[in-house]
């Protein structure tokens, strides 16, 4: 069976209204602030409970290390997709490039 293209849509999706554009940029930018916290606070948690079941101290510490890491490579990632670096979307724009004909 060989391969078909979709049927067109008959309208293009609508364009976003630059109060929109400014609202959704916003929330990207309160995204990439808040993922930090949370990524150590949930280290910090998991650490904790860690340390009750496991009799130990030293876990919580491990646990805000390891969130933090995380935290500080997500808010980069996100950063750098929020920024358009053209690098970071030929790389999400891989797997796509084989279907264009």
């Amino acid at each position: 069976m060989p391969n078909h293209r979709p049927i067109p849509d008959d309208k293009p999706p609508g364009k976003l209204t630059s109060a929109t554009r400014t609202l959704a940029q916003a929330e990207k930018m309160t995204q990439i602030a808040l993922v930090m916290p949370c990524a150590v606070l949930i280290g910090w948690g998991g650490g904790a409970w860690l340390d009750g079941r496991l009799h130990q101290t030293w876990i919580t510490v491990v646990g805000i290390i390891i969130g933090s890491v995380a935290g500080l490579a997500s808010a980069v990632r996100m950063a750098m997709a929020a920024a358009g670096d053209p690098k970071n979307a030929a790389s999400a724009n891989k797997g796509n490039s084989g279907n264009e004909k």
